[in-house]
C-alpha cells in the first residue's frame, strides 16, 4: 500500500474521530467548564488510560504487529491465526486480575496519582466512584487493540482506525442525553464503549477471514517470545505514563481546575499528534517490517525518511499554527458556558507549551518504528526512560513559577530529548540517514511554517471578533484564521521547494515491498 494512502486512511478516520473529540470537548467544557467534576472524571479517565498503554496500546502492539506479520510472510495466516490465539487468551486472563485488582485498590491509586484531591473529601470520593465504573474499558479496549493489531497487519487499517469514533459518539451522547450532565453519566458511557470497540474489531476480523478464537490460556513458546520482546516495551510505555501521572499529581496540588486546563490544552495539541504521527508510523510499520527482514536496508531507510517528511510537512505548520493562535482557538470554540474568559487564558499559554513539543513527539512516532521493525524494544526504553526523568525534574522545578503551563513546558521538553536521541542512536547503527531529498526539504518547510507564523500574527486581530461575538462568528473568524494559514503554508512551501506536485504524487503512488 502507498504510504501516503496508507497513512491518509488512517489519519482520516483518526481525523473524524478527533473532530468527535473534539465536538465531546467543546460541550465538557461548555457544560461542566473546568470544576471539581470535571477534574473527577478527568482523572478517573487517566487510570484505565494508563494501564492501557502500559500493557496493550504501546508495547503491545510494537511486539505484536512484527511478529504476527513476520508470521503470515513465513508460515501463512492459519499460523499466524494461531499465534494470536494463544497471544488474545493470556493477554485477557492478565486483563481480567489487573480490573479486579484495580476495582479494590482504587482510593489507594488515586491517592498517589492524585493526591490534591484527599483534601476534598467529596472530590475524592466521587473521583473513586467514577474510575471503578470506567475501569472495564481497559479489559475491552486492550483486547481490541489486539484486534486492531492483526488487521493492521494484513494492511486493513479502515477498521482499526474508525474505532476510537465510538467512544466519542458514546460520550457526546451521555453529555447531550443527562440533564444535567453528569459525571456518572460520562464514566458508564466510557465502559460501554469499550465494550462497543471490542465487538466491532471481532466482527472486522470476522469479515477479514481472520478472527480469533479463545483456546485455554497457554505460555508457548510463541508466547513468551511475544512477552520476552514485549516487556521492555511496557518499561518504555510506563516511563511515558509515569510522566503524565507526574503531570496529573502535580496538577492535583494546584488551584481547581488545573487538571482541567492540562486536559484541554492536551486534547487539542492531540489532534495533529494523532491525524500525522500515530498515522504515520502505524502506516510505515508492518512495510518497515518486512524491509528489514528482507535484509533491504536501503528501502527501509527511504521508508522512514518519506515517513518523516510526510509528517514534518503536515505536523510543523500546525505547531507553529497552535502556539500563536492557541488564545484564539479556545476564545472562539471553548468560550461559552462554564468556560468563561478566565478559563480561556488559563489554558491558551498551556497549549502553546504543548505545541511547542508537537514536532518532537510526532518525530518519536515515525521513528520508532525502526526500532519495533527489528524487534528491538530495549533502547526506546532506555531513552524513554531518561526522557521521563527529565520530565520529572523539570516539571517540579517549574511547578512554582509557571504552575500548570510548567507541567505543559517539562513535556515538551522531554519529548524532545526522546526524538533527538531516537534519531542519533538510529544514525550510528546505520539503520537512519537522512536522504538527499529530506535533507533539502526539511529546512525549507520550516522556513515555510515560520512565514506561515508571521501572516497568522498579522491575520489574528482583524480577523478574530470580541467577546461580544457570537458562536457563529467566532467560529467563522477561526475558520478564516485557518485558512489563510492553509494557503499561505501550501503557497511557501510550493515557492521554497518543500515540496512539489510530484514528490506528493510519489508519496501517493509508491509501493510497498512484496
Amino acid at each position: 500500500m502507498a504510504l501516503l494512502k496508507a497513512a491518509a486512511t488512517v489519519g482520516g478516520y483518526t481525523l473524524l474521530s478527533r473532530i468527535l473529540g473534539f465536538a465531546r470537548d467543546v460541550l465538557t467544557a461548555a457544560l461542566l467548564g473546568a470544576g471539581p467534576v470535571a477534574d473527577a472524571f478527568f482523572v478517573a479517565q487517566r487510570l484505565p488510560n494508563l494501564f492501557r498503554s502500559l500493557f496493550a496500546e504501546g508495547a503491545f502492539s510494537a511486539a505484536f504487529v512484527p511478529l504476527f506479520a513476520g508470521r503470515i510472510a513465513q508460515h501463512g495466516p492459519e499460523n499466524a491465526k494461531r499465534f494470536a490465539e494463544d497471544a488474545l487468551s493470556v493477554l485477557l486472563a492478565a486483563l481480567i486480575v489487573f480490573t479486579i485488582l484495580g476495582e479494590i485498590f482504587t482510593p489507594e491509586i488515586l491517592s498517589v496519582i492524585a493526591p490534591g484531591f484527599a483534601a476534598d473529601p467529596e472530590k475524592f470520593g466521587l473521583t473513586v466512584d467514577l474510575t471503578r465504573i470506567t475501569f472495564p474499558y481497559l479489559l475491552y479496549i486492550s483486547l481490541a487493540t489486539l484486534l486492531g493489531g492483526m488487521l493492521n497487519s494484513v494492511e486493513r487499517f479502515a477498521a482499526t482506525a474508525a474505532t476510537p469514533t465510538l467512544l466519542n459518539i458514546a460520550l457526546i451522547i451521555a453529555l447531550v442525553v443527562t440533564r444535567p450532565p453528569s459525571g456518572y453519566a460520562l464514566a458508564w458511557a466510557t465502559s460501554a464503549a469499550g465494550l462497543a470497540q471490542f465487538l466491532w474489531l471481532m466482527l472486522s476480523c470476522h469479515r477479514a477471514g481472520i478472527a480469533p478464537r479463545l483456546p485455554w490460556p497457554r505460555l508457548t513458546p510463541d508466547v513468551r517470545r511475544l512477552i520476552g520482546i514485549m516487556a521492555p516495551g511496557v518499561v518504555g510505555a510506563g516511563a511515558t505514563q509515569l510522566n503524565l501521572l507526574v503531570s496529573t499529581a502535580v496538577a492535583s496540588l494546584l488551584p481547581a481546575g488545573a487538571v482541567s486546563y492540562l486536559y484541554y490544552a492536551d486534547r487539542l495539541n492531540q489532534l495533529p499528534l494523532a491525524v500525522v504521527g500515530i498515522a504515520v508510523g502505524t502506516a510505515i510499520l508492518p512495510s518497515l517490517s518486512r524491509q528489514v527482514r528482507q535484509g533491504d536496508t536501503q528501502a527501509a531507510i527511504e521508508t522512514q525518511n518519506r515517513g518523516l517528511e510526510l509528517a514534518l510537512l503536515l505536523t510543523l505548520p500546525a505547531a507553529v499554527a497552535l502556539g500563536i493562535t492557541a488564545h484564539a482557538i479556545l476564545f472562539a470554540l471553548f468560550q461559552r458556558g462554564a468556560f468563561g474568559p478566565a478559563e480561556v487564558a488559563a489554558t491558551a499559554p498551556a497549549l502553546a507549551a504543548y505545541a511547542a513539543g508537537l514536532p518532537a513527539f510526532v518525530l518519536v512516532k515515525v521513528m520508532t518504528p525502526g526500532f519495533f521493525a527489528r524487534q528491538d524494544t530495549a533502547t526506546p526504553v532506555k531513552i524513554a526512560v531518561v526522557s521521563m526523568a527529565s520530565n520529572i525534574v523539570l516539571t517540579l522545578a517549574l511547578m512554582v513559577p509557571l504552575a500548570h503551563v510548567g507541567n505543559a513546558l517539562a513535556n515538551s521538553v522531554a519529548g524532545w530529548i526522546n526524538a533527538l536521541a531516537l534519531i542519533v542512536i538510529l544514525h550510528r547503527r546505520g539503520h537512519f540517514r537522512l536522504d538527499a531529498r529530506s535533507r533539502r526539504a526539511l529546512p525549507r518547510i520550516v522556513l515555510a511554517s515560520l512565514g506561515m507564523g508571521v501572516l497568522l500574527l498579522l491575520l489574528e486581530g482583524r480577523l478574530i471578533p470580541g467577546e461580544e461575538a457570537g458562536l457563529l462568528l467566532r467560529a467563522g473568524g477561526l475558520c478564516a484564521l485557518v485558512l489563510a494559514g492553509i494557503i499561505a503554508f501550501g503557497a511557501l512551501a510550493l515557492l521554497f521547494g518543500a515540496t512539489d506536485i510530484r514528490g506528493l504524487k510519489q508519496l501517493l503512488t509508491r509501493r510497498r515491498s512484496p
